[in-house]
């Protein structure tokens, strides 16, 4: 994009926009983000919102700047969103939203690791979350993604894209929609249980959570959008994922996805670090949400594969398909490892 927009965008903001330099980031699939650099160092993180999928941005900013009043303390980072000329923390121009946050100095993300110490702070990072968050009042944030995480939604969607896909797509796909139709019931005892609401990040994979680059201590949650109600089990399940896999989510070489316990172990250890916060029923259903999230998210990736990719940014045809193939497998083996998961947890809790 073009320099000099990026900077009329960044005046409309109360900060210092001299010798300023933008670099695109790549690594989010909605947004799109810039690193903004003054005197060629890290100051600030500019993202235009992408209200096609975030269609209610003032809603949107309303649930992050709730979370943000509470999601501060000694072993949490605060993120900070800065004002606009006319005190709001986003700009609009021509259907466009955009808006400024503080980078985090010697911060990095992974999209996997082999590392415990990762593992374990990935999962105190998100106990602390929902410990800083536990007593807000639900009803004070709205839905602005409808049914994001929410199974039989995302079914009904893959039913529908089944009717009106190519017929060479659905013939390529053949083995992932069977192995879809086979699993849907699976998870219907979830939806059945009378789980209790939280406020929940909704997209807990490991590259949304901030480390430091020296220590590996986890800092912050970010990528904030999707901050509604939910169920802990998104947040827990959408990071085991990610955690202990230590391949990416499109890797094409199946055999180097794998479920490793010691990191799970780990990163079970971090969510108790933060004390007791989880009822009796929940802990129930986490060995599930395990599988459950995966699955989803690769009915989700096939959803849109058989759509012709609307909703996730691609880089190359079938890397929709490559991501369902990827986490299909993975929901796979967690299910084939249910007795193990569940023996973990009920040790640990």
């Amino acid at each position: 994009m073009d320099a000099q927009l990026l900077k009329f965008i960044l005046e409309t903001f109360k900060i210092d926009v001299t010798k300023t330099s933008f670099q695109p980031i790549s690594q989010g699939y909605i947004n799109d983000t810039y690193l903004v650099s003054q005197n060629d160092q890290p100051k600030y993180i500019l993202q235009r919102i992408n209200s096609k999928i975030f269609k209610d941005v003032h809603g949107l900013h309303n649930n992050i700047e709730k979370a943000l009043k509470n999601l501060t303390a000694d072993n949490y980072q605060s993120i900070v969103l800065s004002t606009t000329k006319n005190n709001k923390t986003y700009f609009t121009q021509n259907d466009s939203f955009w808006r400024v946050l503080n980078f985090i100095k010697d911060s990095t993300a992974y999209n996997f690791t082999s590392n415990s110490t990762i593992a374990f702070e990935a999962g105190r990072i998100i106990g602390r979350f929902h410990t800083l968050l536990q007593n807000e009042t639900i009803d004070d944030y709205i839905d602005t993604v409808p049914n994001l995480n929410y199974l039989p939604f995302r079914i009904t969607e893959f039913e529908d894209a089944l009717k009106t896909a190519p017929k060479d797509l659905k013939i390529t796909a053949e083995a992932d929609i069977r192995f879809a139709n086979k699993h849907f019931l699976k998870f219907k005892a979830f939806y059945d249980a009378d789980l209790p609401h939280r406020i929940c990040h909704n997209d807990t994979k490991l590259n949304n959570i901030l480390f430091s680059k020296t220590t590996h201590n986890g800092l912050c949650l970010i990528d904030l959008d999707t901050i509604m109600k939910g169920y802990f089990h998104y947040d827990f399940g959408d990071a085991v994922r990610t955690v202990v896999s230590e391949a990416n989510e499109d890797e094409k070489d199946l055999i180097k996805i794998s479920f490793n316990t010691y990191l799970f172990e780990s990163f079970i250890d971090g969510i108790n670090s933060n004390g007791a916060f989880l009822n009796k029923q929940e802990i129930e259903y986490l060995p599930l949400a395990c599988a459950l999230m995966p699955f989803m998210h690769g009915l989700r990736a096939l959803t849109d594969y058989l759509n012709g990719n609307v909703y996730y940014s691609v880089s190359y045809k079938n890397q929709n398909l490559d991501r369902c193939r990827s986490l299909f497998h993975f929901a796979k083996l967690t299910l084939q490892k249910q007795d193990i998961i569940t023996s973990i947890i009920k040790n640990k809790f």
